[in-house]
């Protein structure tokens, strides 16, 4: 059985992490099933690539910090790369001749790179199954609705796609209800649940005594994601922390991101230089293990690190990125009335609020209860099996994901954030 994973990749490492732990549940739970991931993202070399998955690497494009779409390293223009993307895109399904192609987020891909492929696929392949990936929130309502409009998305769905799975919960975010999905398309949609990843390969007593901690000193982990942005949060909690009496108690760890610009990552090692209570990383493949023995993590509000923080019953100090997308101000405000993070409003007086909040935590230390539907991974599977025709597939009897279900509905929580 063959796959094709599309993640378009403009903006940090959120998707391609996303999708390539997809692919590896996949590879465990179906002995014989191949895949070959389509991505932009330029950090997937740095990622550990199982057997029986392969890439193509296309040409990157990046967005800047208001949405901005352009090449990101070539000279070329806009539309000659993404023009080139397509041409990639397309060559690779017609020789791989997938029996089932995973679409992350964009119906027609970034620039409608994809459409291409669609018509052709639509035309020749018409047995190819179609299932594009969204996660809980992308945007506010309002925008997300007339791009949708704008772009033709709905249509999309109707015309080329077999399902929409979400990675979420309808109880914390009901994307169907939100973006007012047709009828046909809400018929299509199933919540799989959070995704959790649950690789910890390292004891927590391993990671204090490799990080110099002593047995009553605790541990800040600071992560802004891929960093392409993570600049002001970091900025951030160090003037918070300059606040904080008795600094001796704990160490921090930052961890920079392998995308934040090199610029900003001098700037900020310049403002650490000398101070010893203070461990910096420009990018770490452990990261699960590190948060796992945090006793404060203080992040941004991006979809993996929210859900890695929250599988782990830790719970997070957030300041959420508020643009080119209200992606985030969302999810840390729906999670922050559920009472699994502290969210801090970005346009409040951050450093002010983030040294009460870190205070309160190093005093705090208990853990958030699993309320949340884990399922995601499993879920995903059982999809696309249902998909396919059983002859085509052996299901392994592994199953090494340990899953946590809910079985509370969640209330729906007003566009808000407070401390």
């Amino acid at each position: 059985m063959r796959l094709i994973v599309y993640s378009h990749d403009a903006f940090g490492l959120g998707n391609i992490r996303r999708m390539l732990a997809i692919c590896q549940h996949l590879l465990v739970t179906i002995p014989e099933v191949s895949i070959l991931v389509l991505s932009g993202s330029p950090a997937i070399h740095n990622f550990k690539i199982p057997a029986r998955l392969d890439y193509i690497k296309l040409p990157c494009l990046g967005r800047d910090r208001n949405g901005k779409l352009a090449a990101k390293y070539l000279t070329s223009d806009i539309q000659e790369t993404v023009e080139l993307r397509s041409n990639l895109i397309k060559t690779a399904i017609l020789n791989f001749k997938p029996d089932l192609i995973l679409v992350d987020k964009k119906p027609y891909g970034l620039l409608k790179e994809l459409k291409p492929a669609l018509d052709i696929l639509k035309a020749r392949s018409p047995q190819t199954k179609l299932v594009l990936l969204l996660r809980d929130i992308l945007d506010s309502p309002q925008k997300t609705i007339q791009e949708w409009q704008q772009q033709g998305y709905y249509q999309a769905i109707q015309h080329y796609y077999d399902r929409v799975l979400v990675v979420g919960m309808s109880e914390v975010f009901n994307l169907v209800q939100e973006y007012q999905f047709p009828q046909i398309v809400a018929e299509k949609t199933r919540f799989c649940g959070y995704i959790k990843k649950t690789c910890l390969p390292y004891s927590t007593a391993l990671i204090r005594t490799e990080l110099g901690l002593t047995a009553s000193e605790k541990l800040i982990v600071v992560t802004p994601g891929g960093g392409e942005d993570g600049y002001s949060l970091i900025k951030s909690y160090l003037s918070a922390i300059s606040q904080i009496k008795d600094r001796h108690r704990y160490k921090t760890l930052i961890i920079f991101g392998s995308e934040m610009p090199s610029v900003e990552r001098e700037k900020l090692s310049q403002i650490i230089e000398d101070r010893s209570s203070i461990i910096t990383l420009d990018f770490t493949d452990r990261l699960m293990s590190y948060m796992q023995a945090a006793n404060v993590i203080v992040s941004m509000a991006g979809y993996n690190t929210i859900t890695e923080i929250l599988s782990l019953g830790k719970k997070a100090l957030v300041i959420p990125r508020c643009k080119p997308s209200h992606e985030q101000i969302i999810r840390a405000s729906r999670m922050h009335k559920l009472g699994l993070l502290t969210a801090i409003d970005p346009n409040s007086i951050i450093t002010d609020n983030l040294a009460e909040a870190i205070n309160k935590r190093l005093n705090n230390s208990h853990q958030v209860s699993a309320i949340l539907n884990f399922d995601g991974l499993l879920n995903i599977q059982q999809e696309i099996i249902s998909l396919l025709s059983k002859e085509q597939i052996f299901l392994s009897t592994e199953q090494p994901f340990s899953l946590v279900t809910n079985e509370d509905r969640l209330d729906s929580y007003p566009f808000s954030i407070a401390i």
